[in-house]
């Protein structure tokens, strides 16, 4: 796939889109609380709802995740 065009300020870094998606995920860390399966790490996922480009945020979303992924 090619890179975004010149022309396109914010978007999606991978193909320019505008649209996104959010969720959130819990992940185990390592040993005592992997052992228990206790999910304590908590991440936004912002994806691009076009191609699927994914970044993962440390922390519940407080609305700026989308911003820095379109940048």
């Amino acid at each position: 796939m090619s890179p975004p065009s010149e022309s396109s300020e914010n978007g999606c870094p991978k193909c320019g889109h505008a649209e996104t998606v959010m969720d959130e995920i819990a992940t185990s860390g390592t040993g005592v609380s992997q052992m228990f399966d206790i999910q304590n790490r908590q991440f936004t996922v912002v994806s691009c709802a076009k191609c699927g480009y994914s970044e993962l945020y440390r922390g519940s979303s407080n609305g700026n995740f989308e911003d820095r992924f379109l940048e």
